[in-house]
């Protein structure tokens, strides 16, 4: 069973992730034609059926117009990790 703290954490990353897609205007399509990739990857990533790899993330960020780092910064400013 997975720890409710990291499962709660989990679902906010892909809310943010989700979040930032929108905010670039980007429907899942649009974002996976630019990622060159199938729309089941962004819904899959977004549904929590899987999770990125950070350099799938860095790209992901580049495409929506933002950086790993700077989606990274806000994301722990939403949710700061607690241990």
């Amino acid at each position: 069973m997975k720890n409710n703290k990291w499962s709660e954490r989990e679902e906010s990353l892909r809310n943010a992730l989700k979040a930032m897609r929108k905010s670039a205007g980007l429907s899942q399509s649009l974002l996976a034609q630019k990622l060159d990739k199938p729309q089941s990857f962004v819904s899959k990533y977004e549904s929590g059926e899987r999770q990125l790899r950070i350099l799938e993330l860095e790209q992901v960020c580049i495409a929506c117009g933002t950086t790993a780092h700077h989606f990274l910064k806000m994301f722990s400013g939403l949710q700061p990790l607690t241990l």
